[in-house]
């Protein structure tokens, strides 16, 4: 499993080839301009910035350009530990929540810490063939340092019926 999460993060660093994914998977967090800052087994950050394509009437950051850079730092995560796992795991945002604190009206990144939670979720889901439920935090800070906004996502993580 470990050298499947290294491969994952390499991929993830690749900056064409993340890009590409993003085109493909998620075209509006690539037009929206989310990416990739920082990934490794235990966190992840990514940005979102402000620009025409992710404002909102308020001249700031429309609050589901926020909520994509938020569930793509913990879904990174999620998929890194899923990445070719044998047997196959499925991962489903099942809730989100969040806490707005100010006004986002330049590059927020979002941190997610949760890296070796979610490991041990995935392997309670093989281990009991259960589904797993875990909801992870990720924090919008501005360039300042400040605190743009909180988002919960609970993930699902469930074994594969062959």
């Amino acid at each position: 499993m470990q050298s499947d999460v290294t491969a994952f993060i390499k991929l993830m660093k690749h900056p064409v080839k993340f890009r590409l994914f993003l085109f493909a998977k998620l075209p509006s967090a690539y037009f929206a301009g989310v990416r990739l800052r920082q990934i490794t087994e235990e966190n992840c950050k990514v940005s979102v910035p402000f620009k025409w394509f992710s404002q909102n009437p308020f001249r700031s950051t429309y609050f589901a350009c926020l909520s994509m850079a938020a569930e793509m730092s913990t879904g990174a995560l999620s998929m890194a530990y899923v990445y070719k796992l044998q047997p196959a795991v499925s991962m489903l945002v099942v809730k989100t929540e969040a806490e707005y604190f100010k006004k986002a009206i330049g590059r927020t990144t979002f941190t997610c810490n949760d890296g070796m939670a979610i490991k041990e979720t995935i392997q309670k889901a093989i281990v009991t063939t259960e589904g797993q439920t875990f909801k992870a935090t990720s924090e919008g800070m501005n360039e300042a340092g400040e605190l743009i906004a909180r988002f919960f996502i609970t993930w699902s993580f469930k074994v594969k019926k062959n």
